[in-house]
């Protein structure tokens, strides 16, 4: 009951900001760079700090400096997609807010270069998260997967965290993609949704990798991860300035230039990742081992597409 009551306030929570959204013309106009061709709502994956908020009211305010954290990522990116910030001021608010994410996994505690490691990984997967987000239903669907995964191992695995976080943030990604994982999306995620989504699942995955002390949990980031450098490789390959915008991941290609619908697209991202887990899981001790497979699995599967499709694509 209790969290039929969190997924239905959610749900009137995500049509009041559409009203509010619509209202203030919070909108995604679609350009050379979009891989959709309709106007449409941005910003609906502020849900997910709603679902964070839901969370820590009813559970006696736990992880205070993770919510703190979470609430300053969550501003900065709604802002931003409001009125495009300057990029200074946007790491201002990310090393911050990791700041306090660390001080909440107690990483102060540990050698000084664990804190620049970890800042340097954050961040990057923050933004790699950011940028795969490009076509319906990738964020929510492969968010929903990740979240199902960590839900289980954290109920038959280790308990790493309170399982109420996890399953207050389903509810709110199953509201978001009951509007955008449709042929026809409601809304987009916008900044606010992927790098605040993106910042809850790195925090879980953050105290998992530290309950365990094994950084093999990365894996379930692998799928986004590979193409997400073997993207930046890719660019760097072709002279281009990767801080630009472009449409040259496989995802984008795969809905752009071979025109397959993006339900589909963002299926193919989701059974990848889960078919990796479910492999994982079913070999337990062998967690690195499953790792360097999953990144060899798809890093050819990366190079042969590309190197079959990549003429297809056009700069515009």
């Amino acid at each position: 009951m209790y969290y039929l009551i969190i997924l239905v306030l959610l749900f009137v929570a995500e049509l009041f900001y559409f009203r509010m959204a619509d209202k203030y013309n919070i909108i995604d106009k679609p350009n050379e760079r979009s891989s959709h061709k309709s106007i449409t709502l941005r910003g609906g994956g502020i849900i997910f700090y709603f679902g964070a908020l839901a969370f820590f009211v009813t559970n006696g305010a736990m992880y205070p400096w993770f919510m703190l954290a979470l609430t300053l990522i969550t501003l900065i990116s709604f802002l931003d997609d409001i009125h495009p910030q300057s990029r200074r001021l946007r790491l201002l608010f990310q090393f911050t807010a990791m700041g306090l994410m660390f001080y909440q996994w107690g990483l102060f505690a540990l050698p000084w270069w664990t804190f620049v490691v970890a800042l340097i990984v954050c961040i990057g997967i923050i933004n790699a998260y950011n940028f795969m987000d490009g076509i319906n239903g990738i964020t929510g669907g492969y968010s929903l997967v990740v979240l199902a995964v960590l839900a289980y191992i954290n109920q038959r695995v280790v308990l790493f965290a309170q399982p109420e976080l996890i399953y207050t943030m389903i509810c709110a990604v199953v509201v978001f993609d009951f509007f955008n994982f449709r042929k026809r999306a409601k809304c987009f995620a916008g900044d606010v949704g992927s790098v605040s989504i993106a910042f809850v699942i790195l925090f879980l995955i953050g105290q998992l990798i530290i309950k365990t002390e094994d950084f093999s949990w990365i894996i379930l980031l692998v799928v986004y991860g590979v193409d997400s450098v073997l993207t930046i490789v890719h660019r760097v390959m072709l002279g281009e300035n990767i801080a630009k915008p472009h449409r040259k991941h496989m995802y984008q290609l795969m809905a752009n230039e071979l025109k397959m619908p993006h339900v589909l697209v963002s299926g193919i991202y989701m059974v990848a990742q889960l078919l990796i887990m479910v492999a994982c899981l079913a070999l337990p001790g062998y967690g690195y081992w499953c790792l360097l497979g999953s990144v060899i699995a798809l890093s050819v599967v990366y190079v042969v597409f590309m190197r079959k499709y990549f003429g297809l694509h056009k700069c515009r």
